[in-house]
């Protein structure tokens, strides 16, 4: 197979970004188990309140994201002059967006002040979202430095690091929680509590790791601070930016459902958080294969080999649909038992069997679509995945799930179960848009391009 070399590195790059990926991911099911464990309503308002942290705290992830490509082509040109100001430069940028995410936060009580449910609901909501807000900068703090050393192709710190945070939010959770070691029982609140330290001690474990490696050696990030440069912060902004926007784009379409299913109850926004979390966590493999080839592909761009860019997606493409097949068969064999390990109530099992079912249906697409996205970054073609992520979950997905769930436009009004048949569609578009607009990129992209002007005149 011509794809066989790129195939492995990216198997070995991808393995440690997945275990980092699962483990930060792996965190929310803690969260959603411990506070299932005091109440349905726990559960439901951890739901919502990820909802609003999630696409507020992903716009700055999105944007630090800027930094794989930047970084992996500066170490395939062997820049190693500049290599050092990319990193400071990015975790000046997550300083810098951290005080408009933690703004909207803190104000984020008044949304749900105005929404229709429960007022113990909104009461819980409100003091998770509170607790998260210490979180802001080491969270993305964190993902600038994570960002910086996967660019430079070391991905198993972040694996190490984020399977520790994910053994300390267990205990700390049961702590917050529960109310143990004579702490008052915070219950759904407790898990902002605990992940806000988690992820404080997260990056101080990262930060240490980056100053003392000898593998960066060559590049010490912390041994010379240059100033805040403005126009590498905008040029690495305006690089993140749509991706940012993309990453919003796909988050907040589940934030939404949830947020509109909100009034439907605790048990049907507790099937539906179920869900999302399992197909969060499963969907933690493709988008770290979408991070390796990310890397493979400005590796090799930046050392201009154009074939070994192209490999490198299309194996993307080949690993990614295999584990993604794998995965969703797992899936529909297990769905029972993975509704249990939530909950033992059993009508929001019953519903979460559904809902996970959907999920299992769209795992394929959702692989593909992440692979595209992942190797368009590594190509620097951000705003492409900007524009075909809108149009996929915003004007196809979103409008058809609320069509189907909550009027009768179509059929009688299917609930929670019309969202998720948006939501594959969503995800089937943009796996389409996002192909397409892959091929043509490396179409372009070959020497055939200098020469044939009608190909040319295609490119955009």
């Amino acid at each position: 197979m011509p794809y066989s070399r790129e195939i492995r590195k990216i198997l070995k790059l991808s393995f440690p970004i997945f275990i980092a990926q699962f483990a930060q991911t792996a965190m929310g099911f803690v969260d959603t188990v411990m506070a299932g464990g005091v109440s349905a309503n726990d559960m439901a308002a951890v739901a919502i309140a990820t909802s609003i942290w999630l696409p507020c705290i992903l716009f700055g992830v999105g944007v630090l994201m800027a930094l794989i490509p930047l970084t992996a082509q500066a170490h395939g040109a062997n820049d190693i002059e500049n290599i050092p100001s990319i990193g400071q430069q990015g975790l000046y940028l997550a300083l810098l967006l951290s005080i408009p995410t933690f703004l909207i936060l803190y104000n984020a009580s008044y949304l749900i002040n105005i929404m229709d449910m429960d007022p113990i609901l909104k009461d819980i909501t409100t003091r998770y979202l509170y607790a998260i807000l210490s979180a802001i900068p080491a969270f993305l703090l964190f993902q600038a430095l994570r960002n910086y050393i996967e660019g430079l192709s070391l991905t198993k710190p972040a694996m190490v690091i984020g399977f520790m945070g994910l053994i300390i939010n267990i205990p700390l959770n049961w702590i917050f929680v529960y109310g143990k070691l004579g702490l008052p029982a915070m219950g759904g609140a407790g898990c902002g509590v605990a992940t806000s330290l988690v992820y404080w001690l997260m990056l101080s474990a990262l930060t240490g790791y980056v100053w003392h490696t000898k593998k960066l050696q060559y590049t010490p990030l912390f041994k010379r601070f240059s100033a805040i440069n403005l126009r590498t912060q905008l040029a690495i902004f305006s690089l993140g930016l749509p991706v940012a926007i993309a990453l919003f784009f796909e988050i907040s379409i589940f934030a939404i459902v949830a947020l509109l299913i909100a009034p439907l109850g605790a048990n049907i926004v507790a099937a539906h958080q179920i869900a999302i979390n399992f197909s969060s966590m499963v969907f933690m493999l493709p988008m770290s294969i979408a991070n390796a080839v990310s890397i493979r592909v400005g590796f090799n761009l930046g050392q201009k080999n154009k074939a070994e860019a192209k490999n490198a997606s299309y194996a993307g493409f080949i690993v990614g649909l295999s584990l993604s097949v794998i995965t969703a068969l797992l899936t529909l064999i297990f769905k029972e038992q993975i509704a249990q390990l939530y909950t033992d109530d059993p009508k929001v099992i019953l519903l979460a069997v559904t809902l996970i079912i959907f999920s299992a249906m769209y795992q394929c697409v959702d692989a593909i679509q992440a692979v595209a996205a992942g190797a368009l970054r590594g190509y620097k073609e951000m705003k492409a995945i900007f524009l075909r992520t809108f149009i996929a979950y915003w004007m196809i997905g979103l409008p058809l799930g609320y069509s189907l769930a909550m009027t009768d436009l179509f059929m009688p009004a299917l609930g929670a179960k019309g969202f998720w048949i948006g939501i594959t569609a969503g995800l089937t578009s943009a796996a389409i848009l996002l192909g397409r607009r892959l091929w043509v990129v490396q179409k372009c992209s070959a020497e055939l391009c200098q020469a044939d002007k009608s190909v040319a005149n295609n490119c955009y």
